[in-house]
């Protein structure tokens, strides 16, 4: 690890989306420093997969709690939610 990484404050947001309610994800939760360690702590926790992507995450920083994401920004986050359904199923499998 570089001085630089060591040095680096980690950020965190956190997305939810509910088709039934929502038309796009929004922006659940999001901090830096210790609030972005809770919020990875915290889906830790409750099982909840992480995926880190830097770039999006600086993207998603700029949006407002409760902010749905901006169309630009639908096929990123895609990715993040196939991964997760992916390593949903993924577990499920391991669990039978």
């Amino acid at each position: 690890m570089n001085r630089k990484e060591k040095h680096e404050r980690k950020e965190a947001i956190a997305l939810k989306y509910d088709q039934t309610i929502h038309d796009a994800p929004k922006v659940v939760a999001k901090g830096q420093g210790r609030i972005a360690e809770n919020i990875i702590k915290k889906a830790m926790e409750n099982n909840i997969p992480i995926q880190e992507d830097r770039n999006l995450v600086e993207l998603l920083g700029e949006l407002n709690i409760n902010e749905s994401i901006p169309e630009e920004l639908y096929s990123a986050v895609a990715e993040v939610f196939a991964f997760i359904y992916r390593t949903d199923r993924e577990v499920g499998k391991r669990k039978k």
